[in-house]
């Protein structure tokens, strides 16, 4: 059985990384979407276990020393983290993981598994960004600036990931996300061809 590829999601707050997500899903319900652990707040209408897994800062801190996280960070204050062992096990059993994650962790996902694919969504524009963050009205002001800001700090930093998609129409996002998808999945190191082994241990 093929192992599973592991394809990074990230971008800016605000960009629409889980709108991207949840219509990948919904193409493809083989797909398996890794829940974050973190210990900010749940926002409204938000579920524990199904959103994200909401924990209190020591019980975060512990899992970070027990080593069950597969990446980590410090966000807007609050720690967010990927529980190691589902995403492993999807891996193990050939189903491609997705993972919603900011830029920090994205690169520490690479560091931990170099055949990673990392994918960076961007807004159309820096206007088109505000607006959206404006208009998700789940944070205030101030903590929209703070967003603002660190979105410029990660902006920087797309052309470390391998590939950068304009979030612009959902339908074009999605469709380069498989595609991209579709592409690694055929890359070489990947495939295995049982019966091409045997021709050369002859």
């Amino acid at each position: 059985m093929k192992r599973g590829l592991l394809l990074v999601i990230s971008g800016p707050s605000g960009v629409g990384k889980g709108t991207v997500c949840q219509a990948l899903l919904a193409r493809d319900p083989s797909l398996y979407l890794s829940i974050s652990v973190t210990t900010r707040p749940p926002r409204a209408g938000e579920i524990d276990g199904k959103d994200y897994f909401f924990v209190s800062e020591e019980q975060f801190l512990e899992m970070v020393a027990r080593g069950e996280l597969l990446e980590w960070a410090r966000v807007y204050s609050y720690y967010y983290g990927t529980p190691r062992e589902p995403v492993d096990r999807a891996l193990l059993a050939g189903r491609d993981v997705l993972l919603e994650i900011d830029v920090q962790g994205g690169f520490k996902v690479r560091e931990n598994c170099p055949d990673s694919v990392l994918v960076f969504l961007l807004p159309p524009s820096w206007e088109e960004l505000r607006q959206r963050l404006a208009r998700r009205g789940t944070e205030g002001w101030q903590a929209q600036q703070q967003r603002l800001e660190w979105a410029r700090q990660e902006l920087a930093l797309y052309p470390r990931y391998d590939y950068s998609v304009v979030n612009d129409r959902l339908e074009d996002t999605v469709a380069t996300v498989e595609a991209i998808r579709l592409a690694e999945r055929h890359r070489s190191f990947r495939q295995q061809f049982p019966w091409l082994r045997s021709l050369f241990d002859r």
